[in-house]
Order: C-alpha cells, then sequence, then structure tokens
C-alpha cells in the first residue's frame, strides 16, 4: 500500500501522518477517489460504491440502466482515477468471439521469409473492460467473455493467454428497448459479483448536470491508485476476518432463496422458481468484507451482509409467474428476505 499511500498524500482530503493506522489510510483513499470521480460524475454514490466494492473483492459488475445516465461515463472515469488501462467493447449482433479475444494472423518473418501464425490480443486484453449493452450479441459471443471473468485467462487457437492482474469486467444493460436482444443466461450472469440498478439522478443532482455539461468547461480527474495498489486492497479483502456468526447469516440468507428447501419461507416457494447457489454466499461475505475494510473497519458485521444482498441476489433469483402476476420483483423479494431470516441466535455459538 506504500505507493497508494505516497499518491494519495498530494491529496489534502488524504493528508496522513506516518502515525496514522493503515485502515484509516485505505479510508482516506476512497474518499480521494471519490472526490476525483464526482469531479466527473454528479450523484449516484450508491452506484459508484458497488463499482469499488466489486473491483476491491476482485468480481465482476452488470450495470442496468435507461440510455443517458452516464454509465459509460462512470466507468471510463473510475479507470482514470485508478490508472487502469480501459478497453470499450460495443456490443452488437455481428459480434465474434474472435473481435473480444483475438485470433490468429499469417504473417512474415523477416529474417526467414517463412510465414507464421501471430496471434494478435483482442480488446479483452486489459485492466478494466467495458463490454456496453452486453445484451445485443447472441450467446456464442457472450460466452467468450465466460472463461476470462472466471479464470482470469482466454484460450484461442489451442494456446492459453494469462490475463494482466487486475482485470475487471464492467458490462451495461439497456432494460428497455428488449427487441433484438439475447438476454444473458444464467450461467453468465452468475459469473457477475453484482448487478446495480442505476437510476434517474435526483432534481438537484440532475440541475448540477445540467450545469455543468453545458458550459465550455470540465474537469479531469487525476489517478490516485495504481494497479498494484488494487492488487494490494484486493489481498487485504481476502485477509479480513469474518465471525462464524456473519458467515452463518450470509449462508442462512441464500438458502432461504431456494423453492425446493425443505424449510423455505412461503413467500419463496410462492413466487421463485429458482434459488441462488453457493457463489452468491461467497460474494456476500467477499462484498461485505470490503465495504468494513474501506470504511476503516476489520470487524465484519450482519449490517454488511444485508447492504450486499440486492446487488449480489437480485440477478440470481427467479421469479415465476405468481410474482409477475402479482408486480413482485427481485428486489422486492430480497427485501421480504431480509425482513424474514434472522441472524443466527448467540446460543448456537456457546461451547
Amino acid at each position: 500500500m506504500s505507493s497508494a499511500e505516497s499518491r494519495v498524500g498530494t491529496t489534502p482530503a488524504a493528508a496522513a501522518s506516518p502515525e496514522t493506522a493503515p485502515l484509516e489510510r485505505l479510508k482516506q483513499v476512497r474518499e480521494a477517489m471519490l472526490a476525483e470521480i464526482h469531479k466527473v460524475i454528479v450523484g449516484q454514490a450508491d452506484v459508484i460504491d458497488s463499482l469499488l466494492l466489486a473491483l476491491f473483492s476482485r468480481g465482476h459488475c452488470l450495470l442496468v440502466g435507461v440510455p443517458g445516465l452516464a454509465k459509460t461515463l462512470m466507468i471510463s472515469t473510475l479507470a482514470k482515477v485508478l490508472n487502469l488501462h480501459f478497453n470499450r467493447i460495443q456490443f452488437t449482433p455481428d459480434l465474434m468471439p474472435s473481435d473480444i479475444t483475438g485470433t490468429d494472423i499469417i504473417q512474415e518473418d523477416a529474417q526467414t521469409g517463412k510465414r507464421v501464425f501471430t496471434f494478435v490480443r483482442g480488446p479483452i486484453f486489459t485492466n478494466m473492460l467495458l463490454a456496453d449493452e452486453i445484451n445485443r450479441t447472441p450467446p456464442k459471443t457472450q460466452a467468450a467473455l465466460l472463461q476470462a471473468m472466471q479464470e482470469f485467462q482466454v484460450t484461442a487457437g489451442g494456446k492459453t493467454y494469462p490475463l494482466d492482474p487486475p482485470f475487471f469486467v464492467l458490462a451495461t444493460q439497456n432494460p428497455v428497448e428488449q427487441e433484438g436482444t439475447y438476454p444473458l443466461p444464467e450461467a453468465q450472469l452468475d459469473r457477475f459479483m453484482f448487478m446495480v440498478k442505476v437510476g434517474y439522478p435526483q432534481r438537484d443532482d440532475e440541475r448540477a448536470i445540467v450545469k455543468a455539461t453545458t458550459v465550455d468547461a470540465r474537469s479531469e480527474p487525476l489517478p490516485v491508485l495504481a494497479a498494484q495498489d488494487i492488487i494490494a486492497i484486493q489481498k487485504m479483502v481476502r485477509r479480513v476476518p469474518v465471525s462464524d456468526h456473519v458467515v452463518d447469516y450470509a449462508v442462512n440468507l441464500v438458502r432461504a432463496t431456494r423453492p425446493h428447501e425443505k424449510d423455505a419461507p412461503d413467500f419463496i416457494t410462492n413466487w421463485l422458481t429458482w434459488g441462488a447457489g453457493p457463489r452468491a454466499a461467497q460474494n456476500l461475505i467477499l462484498g461485505a468484507k470490503a465495504r468494513a475494510l474501506i470504511r476503516g473497519r476489520l470487524n465484519v458485521s450482519t449490517d454488511d451482509v444485508r447492504q450486499m444482498a440486492k446487488p449480489v441476489l437480485r440477478h440470481r433469483i427467479i421469479t415465476n409467474f405468481n410474482a409477475d402476476a402479482e408486480g413482485i420483483d427481485t428486489d422486492a423479494v430480497v427485501d421480504k428476505l431480509l425482513a424474514t431470516v434472522k441472524e443466527p441466535a448467540a446460543e448456537a455459538y456457546k461451547a
């Protein structure tokens, strides 16, 4: 974290004395990052927070929102603040898998005159990848991201190429204009740690946006972290201790989403066709760890888990006809789940 500390130390909001605890410095790093991001982005605090939590947890994000809400600008600004290499792919119906991963081309060796195959890397070889309107391309091309997102490597032409860390996929999806789209299959949705809903700005925020973007002036964000700092924070997140009480609460939440479990709540069996898998519980805990850490805490609470519930679960549970007929969406199911599933009793942990 030393390089991160030196960079942030030049920012007034993040100045720290040598006696400042590492957790406090990390909290100040977050504040400095938010200050730089908000030079360009007005509002959307919850969305930005979710992006940072996913990044520091070594996860990926799916952003869902109508056009014109600055999703692409938000991501490109984040890349500048993090000083990461950034690529953007506009997903279209004619996009091929090789357009993402890269392809072998024949080139002539200048010394021997022989023709050899050379692998030309695609835009996936970056630190931060924006997959814009990912649901506009066929499943075969969507699947080209699967190995990269899960294994952080790409296989092409029978050879495997590792991706340079950190590697972070941010995909956007338009909830309207469903004609000509290819819904993401559950297997790919599960690869995203969070599904983040990007809503309309508040009135004051929208007014500030209009004023800031209709004049001939623009603020440029300054880099706060670098790749090695992000990797160090990702390792710190994995080392944060979590009590059995918090782990059990996360597991209980996830298991309660499964309608075929014998002790599933009645509203789950009535509203859901399918529940979340073990990866959901893993992401609840990782997100809770990251949330505690960047707020200057080493103690992960059940409240941290609750704050992660909607972005982690909303794309992993599938509503049925009953829920659709009653106007119940996945967020409403998660709200009721949080009100129903209680924390484990203290007596369960007595020796």
